[in-house]
C-alpha cells in the first residue's frame, strides 16, 4: 500500500470562507492583535466570534 500524500485530515476542517471589508484602522488593529498573540488573522477572528458568542449565551 502506498504512503498517503498531502496534509493529514483535520478533526475540525475549515470548509467555509468568509470575506469581510475592513477600513485601514481596523485592519491595523487586527494585525496588531496577530503580532501580539502570534496568531493568524483567521484565528483572531474565530476567537473574537467565540468571545462574542459566549457573551450572548450568559
Amino acid at each position: 500500500m502506498a504512503a498517503r500524500r498531502g496534509r493529514p485530515v483535520s478533526d475540525n476542517p475549515k470548509d467555509f470562507m468568509l470575506r469581510v471589508r475592513l477600513d485601514k484602522e481596523t485592519l491595523e488593529q487586527l494585525d496588531e492583535c496577530c503580532k501580539a498573540q502570534q496568531l493568524s488573522r483567521s484565528e483572531i477572528v474565530r476567537n473574537g466570534i467565540k468571545e462574542q458568542h459566549g457573551r450572548i449565551k450568559k
